[in-house]
């Protein structure tokens, strides 16, 4: 088993983590008056909204191993299923080669 077999999980986990945590750090500085709540009733809108923007570049910074590993495994289950198909259709080919043409 690779070291890229859990790349994908791993990173939406983390991603996932730094916003929740973003999303607590927001609200409570909301809750106690440290940044502006919002207009009216938007608070939780504008609460995962500026959580968002600030959990974004943050992934992208902290992530970066992370992603690329991702990325290694989406390019190889990418060249893995290329080759299956290409094996198909070679297969297919082989199988109408070998059939008798009705004339």
């Amino acid at each position: 088993m690779s070291s890229t077999s859990h790349a994908t999980l791993r990173y939406t986990t983390m991603r996932i983590g730094i916003f929740v945590g973003c999303l607590v750090v927001v609200g409570l500085l909301t809750h106690f008056g440290l940044f502006p709540a919002g207009v009216g009733k938007s608070n939780p809108v504008w609460v995962v909204l500026v959580a968002l923007v600030i959990s974004a570049p943050l992934s992208y910074v902290l992530l970066r191993r992370q992603r690329e590993a991702m990325a290694e495994q989406v390019a190889e289950g990418v060249g893995k299923a290329k080759k299956r198909l290409a094996a198909n259709q070679s297969q297919e080919d082989e199988t109408q080669d070998a059939q008798p043409r009705a004339t």
